[in-house]
């Protein structure tokens, strides 16, 4: 397997870990929740990060690639 395959899979790994902590903390945490609370919206924003991490890791990206060999030529577009 290719190194960065390795450290990509360690990394889905570790963000799953963190989803499951904050998981846990955001289904522990004490009622009743205010609109305003802080500590509470922290806990949201950072699972929606770790969300949108793992997304990130998952999604294929389309790369677009010159169809000339040299610089010189320029890149030809379609």
């Amino acid at each position: 397997m290719n190194n960065y395959s390795e450290c990509l899979d360690i990394a889905r790994q570790e963000l799953r870990l963190a989803q499951s902590a904050l998981r846990r903390d955001i289904a522990d945490y004490p009622t009743p929740i205010a609109g305003c609370d802080e500590q509470f919206n922290h806990l949201l924003d950072q699972s929606e990060r770790v969300r949108n991490a793992l997304a990130a890791l998952d999604t294929r990206h389309f790369v677009p690639t010159p169809r000339k060999l040299t610089t010189e030529q320029g890149i030809e577009s379609r």
